[in-house]
């Protein structure tokens, strides 16, 4: 990828994990690189937008394999922290409707160590947006660290941030959702799925909870629906609901990580990143809000009809929107 210009990169902080997939026969797994924000960071590659991962990878076989994965796909490693802790793993079973559920092996493993030291040169003056979240954001010890980060990276870029929930590694809902608010409040874009809501705040409506994070401090909250589609939130748009696109799916894996990595980079292609821009942020409109949420709706169907966090090329997104 070549240089990109001043102020004109995406740095995204977080877990670059192994996914052992299921694959066709009862008892088979494939190792596949995973882990949301790592999804989020090829998905952006793959979409031509010139992207860091600030991740922490281990110097073991799986190490090799996500920095070999990252690599492949155009994502710039100057960031990430080669670590003396093994690679963390998540063990996926996936329903008769393609949704998946985790098992993590994730005891003093590599992702969740940060220390200000690390991150002490991220994000540099080359970078218009840091996104970050789930597991790496939300675990002790390192997500401390990363929400020093997220305080300090405010004055220059963009701030985007999706709380991927994983029930299973992130204690009750009431012990987490401070921490999850308090980096809302700190954030710009905000990316949810309806399923996380759900775990963080039962009883309430998904608009209803996207309206009271609105008002915490960012510009622009989306939730993702599944199959209805998505509804989004702004400043000046109001309420955008966009509706979902048929596809066979093969998994959902990866599919929230493929929302992000578009609305991001529909973002940066109208010249919306960055803390200059934030005002202009702010102010999005109806109609552009629609036409990004549509890319992104369109990215993440696509990823659906793919086995495991494969998200599309700017040339395949371009194909399906023009479809």
């Amino acid at each position: 990828m070549t240089s990109a210009p001043a102020k004109w990169w995406v740095t995204v902080v977080g877990e670059a994990l192994i996914d052992l997939v299921p694959a066709g026969r009862v008892g088979l797994f494939e190792a596949s690189p995973g882990g949301s924000p790592a999804n989020v960071a090829v998905g952006l590659a793959r979409l031509e937008v010139p992207v860091h991962l600030a991740a922490r990878l281990a110097d073991d076989v799986f190490g090799h394999q996500l920095r070999a994965h990252l690599a492949a796909n155009g994502v710039d490693l100057t960031f990430a922290v080669r670590a003396r802790e093994p690679t963390s793993l998540a063990i996926v079973s996936v329903d008769p409707h393609g949704g998946p559920a985790y098992d993590f092996r994730v005891q003093a493993t590599a992702d969740w160590q940060w220390s200000d030291t690390e991150l002490a040169g991220v994000p540099d003056e080359t970078v218009c947006a840091l996104h970050t979240g789930s597991l790496a954001a939300t675990l002790a010890p390192g997500a401390a660290a990363l929400l020093r980060l997220v305080e300090r990276a405010r004055c220059s870029a963009t701030i985007s941030y999706d709380p991927n929930v994983r029930p299973l590694l992130m204690g009750a809902p009431e012990e987490v959702r401070p921490h999850i608010e308090k980096l809302v409040a700190l954030a710009d874009v905000v990316k949810v799925s309806a399923e996380d809501l759900n775990w963080l705040a039962p009883g309430h409506a998904p608009a209803e909870v996207a309206a009271d994070w609105l008002a915490c401090g960012p510009a622009l909250v989306t939730v993702t629906l599944g199959a209805s589609g998505a509804l989004a939130i702004a400043r000046e748009a109001g309420t955008v609901w966009r509706p979902g696109r048929v596809v066979e799916v093969v998994d959902t894996v990866g599919a929230g990580d493929a929302f992000v990595s578009a609305l991001l980079a529909a973002l940066y292609d109208r010249d919306l990143l960055g803390a200059d821009q934030r005002e202009r942020l702010r102010l999005i409109d109806s109609t552009m809000l629609a036409e990004v949420i549509d890319q992104a709706i369109v990215a993440s169907a696509l990823t659906c009809t793919r086995r495991g966090a494969d998200p599309p090329t700017r040339a395949e997104l371009t194909t399906a929107l023009a479809a």
